[in-house]
């Protein structure tokens, strides 16, 4: 696999302490620059800004069914390393992480094998993260 640029991608957080605590603290994220309603992370190598933003009551979360589960839509994450999967997910049921689609394997055996886990950071944008037994198989078909 060739290089991969950097991602940004900026969210709305209702709660911006909350948030920082989460992204800093829980998923072990740096903080970078900040100001009274932003935070930038390096989030796995890439741009992460939350963005303070007061709660909508007009905004709605919809899922879509995957393996029988309800997969949050949208949703953001990172592919990581097998091993690091497995660490980081022990690492977030330590850390007591509500799972709304807990750590689990798609496709074993086969092509496109994967560990994949769901959650909610605290002003609720749904996160995946996920590894492939071989990062070739990424794009597969």
């Amino acid at each position: 696999m060739s290089k991969i640029n950097p991602f940004h991608l900026a969210i709305p957080v209702n709660n911006l302490q909350k948030a920082r605590t989460f992204y800093r603290d829980v998923l072990g994220c740096k903080e970078g620059r900040s100001s009274d309603h932003w935070v930038d992370f390096n989030f796995f190598g890439h741009q992460l800004v939350i963005h303070y933003k007061e709660q909508s009551h007009t905004q709605t979360s919809t899922s879509n069914p995957v393996d029988g589960k309800d997969v949050p839509i949208p949703h953001f994450g990172v592919v990581l390393d097998w091993d690091v999967f497995q660490e980081f997910s022990k690492d977030l049921k330590n850390k007591s992480v509500n799972f709304v689609i807990e750590p689990y394997i798609r496709f074993e055996g086969k092509t496109g094998e994967q560990a994949t886990m769901f959650f909610y950071d605290p002003c609720g944008n749904a996160l995946e993260f996920k590894a492939f037994k071989d990062m070739s198989q990424l794009f597969a078909s």
